[in-house]
């Protein structure tokens, strides 16, 4: 894990990119001094309460169907830890390292608000968790993302307490009490109300959003590169992108997405080829509009800009928010609320989850094309070394096809789901956690498709290259990145690995970074 420079909780908003720094780089974790004074002054409102007869939610009284019971102090030590050991409930495979620090970080800054009643010291063991690389075992099944991702969250607070699994530092499985021992930290005995802070969140699912949004910067910048590419190796044209046509529909994103194309193609001798004249004064090149998937690539790709930056809009509020229930108020109430309530976070994971589907589909079409001889303007079929005795890349547009399948399948939306839960109490629940899981296997299927896409056009344009059409200098420069991995055209070879390499270039980043070297930044 690779560190960075810390991530300071004040109890202001996070960005995106500190909670892609702690998840995933492993950046340490501080906590602010004058964020640990609010929070000992929620604490100081809770106590108050605590030893108060009325019974007040989540202090003195159980939890969700239950919560008309009230709980003597003698008894409130083994609500809390009854609470965490009941609500890790979860199952299935575990879920990703960089999904449970994320959880753990949003957690702890909602805590840093000073607004949800716990003591500086379970915010503290937190931080301390964090930074030891003390990750909790957290299963794919368990919450329904509504009343916080109640099981993810209770997962890693049982942890803190010294109970379950954990992965520590080197990804060795171990005993909690065990893992904790070894950083030197002493497991938690929770206070009145500090279970029901603990899980109360949309972490898990603003997470995930959050790891989204920093990965989808990255893919439709690759879309761009790999769509100029094939604009390029099928000898289509870039006059459908020019600025003054783009903007008779000022959508930014389709703006962006246009210049992306233009800058990729400057230069090339086949757009050139589309403007040349005959001596006679008549065109030499008699196309007027490429395909669809071709032309409207900045349509596309822009409107999936336009979809993330509003999921961004709603996961930078939702980062701004103290969610708890009950929650400690500014003037010192503790109120009953319904902030745990997934709905927002969990209609744009669903959107992001159509457009990733869309970005792909496209994507795949233009691949199919390379390998048709009736639509890929002479290029070999399949661009096969020898066709009938070699295959070339007609299998691998079969990937990308099933990729896309499965992507249309996990752009249905889980957010319109809800099954009702806690004996009718929680009645609708937003299945955000749902939409977030299903959304990180479509940034997965979406690279594969983006990087299939790449190695077809790469081997286009060795072809056109060597019938003297040569590539442009954005498009050259990912062509010599994909030949520094995988071989040129040629006798059928084991596909599955290149196939591999190249999907490990369009993760890294290494497609964009080797364009944008070449032509300048690209958005």
């Amino acid at each position: 894990m690779t560190t960075s420079s810390a991530v300071v909780l004040t109890g202001a908003p996070l960005t995106v990119a500190e909670v892609v720094a702690v998840a995933r780089d492993g950046a340490p974790v501080r906590i602010a001094a004058s964020a640990l004074e609010a929070i000992a002054a929620s604490r100081a409102v809770v106590d108050a309460l605590a030893g108060d007869p009325v019974p007040h939610y989540g202090i003195s009284t159980g939890f969700g169907a239950l919560a008309r019971r009230h709980i003597p102090p003698t008894r409130r030590a083994d609500l809390q830890r009854s609470l965490l050991r009941s609500h890790a409930a979860g199952s299935g495979p575990e879920v990703e390292r960089e999904v449970v620090r994320a959880l753990q970080l949003l957690r702890l800054a909602t805590m840093a608000t000073g607004r949800t009643g716990v003591r500086p010291v379970t915010a503290t063991t937190y931080a301390a968790m964090l930074d030891a690389g003390i990750t909790p075992v957290v299963h794919e099944y368990g919450s329904l993302g509504c009343s916080g991702d109640l099981a993810p969250l209770a997962h890693i607070a049982l942890a803190a307490t010294g109970e379950g699994p954990v992965h520590d530092a080197d990804g060795v499985a171990r005993p909690a009490a065990e893992a904790l021992a070894a950083a030197g930290l002493a497991p938690l005995v929770l206070a009145e109300k500090e279970g029901l802070a603990l899980i109360n969140g949309t972490d898990g699912m603003l997470g995930m959003l959050c790891l989204a949004l920093h990965d989808l910067g990255t893919l439709l910048t690759t879309a761009d590169v790999a769509a100029a590419m094939s604009v390029e190796a099928l000898l289509g044209s870039d006059a459908a992108f020019a600025a003054d046509l783009v903007a008779l529909r000022p959508h930014p994103g389709q703006a962006t997405a246009a210049t992306n194309l233009r800058r990729l193609v400057a230069g090339s001798p086949v757009m050139a080829s589309h403007r040349t004249v005959a001596e006679d004064g008549t065109p030499a090149c008699t196309r007027v509009q490429d395909a669809y998937s071709l032309r409207c690539a900045p349509q596309v790709h822009g409107a999936a800009r336009d979809t993330v930056d509003h999921a961004r809009t709603v996961a930078e509020r939702e980062l701004a928010a103290a969610i708890d229930n009950p929650v400690v108020t500014v003037d010192g109430r503790v109120e009953s609320n319904g902030n745990f309530h997934g709905a927002p976070v969990a209609y744009v994971l669903d959107f992001l989850a159509i457009a990733v589907a869309d970005v792909a589909s496209m994507s795949e079409r233009r691949t199919d094309r390379f390998l048709d001889a009736a639509r890929s303007e002479g290029l070999p079929p399949f661009l096969a070394d020898d066709p009938g005795v070699d295959s070339g890349l007609m299998i691998a547009q079969y990937t990308a096809a099933g990729l896309v399948t499965e992507l249309k399948r996990l752009a249905a939306p889980a957010s319109v789901d809800s099954i009702p839960s806690s004996a009718m109490q929680e009645d609708h629940v937003s299945m955000g956690w749902h939409a977030a899981r299903k959304l990180r296997r479509g940034l997965d299927g979406l690279t594969r498709v983006l990087a299939i896409e790449v190695m077809a056009a790469a081997r286009a344009l060795d072809l056109r290259a060597a019938g003297g059409l040569p590539p442009a200098a954005g498009t050259e420069a990912v062509r010599r990145l994909v030949r520094e991995h995988v071989a040129g055209p040629g006798p059928d070879r084991h596909l599955a690995p290149e196939i591999e390499a190249v999907v490990g270039l369009v993760r890294s980043g290494a497609v964009v970074a080797a364009a944008a070297d070449a032509v300048g930044p690209l958005a």
